[in-house]
């Protein structure tokens, strides 16, 4: 990521060595690994926000051509918003018999 080759990770661990000892280079190492590991989070936290971010704005776009696309739609078919005519000139079915014809003469509709 950085370009840092392993020649040069092999003279940063001598000089850490020399400078800052054996007896207290444990303790600088784990320091180390705690600030890497508050930065990565960090850097995570920041790239979860950025991409929230990017999902709304796509989200917005998408409702917006959904929104232009309906009102097109509505425009072209206006039939579709008015709720269906019953035919005047069609006859009504009967809901029950009528009593006074035999089962035997009865019609079907």
């Amino acid at each position: 990521m950085f370009g840092v080759d392993t020649s040069e990770l092999v003279l940063v661990a001598i000089l850490a060595l020399i400078f800052i000892g054996p007896k207290d280079l444990p303790n600088a190492l784990r320091t180390l690994g705690r600030w890497v590991a508050q930065i990565r989070g960090m850097a995570r936290h920041f790239q979860s926000g950025i991409d929230a971010m990017i999902r709304e704005a796509e989200l917005e776009e998408m409702e917006k051509k959904w929104r232009e696309e309906n009102e097109r739609i509505m425009r072209e078919y206006p039939a579709l918003m008015e709720p269906p005519k019953a035919e005047e000139n069609q006859p009504a079915l009967p809901l029950e018999p009528d009593p006074q014809v035999p089962p035997d003469k009865r019609e079907l509709p």
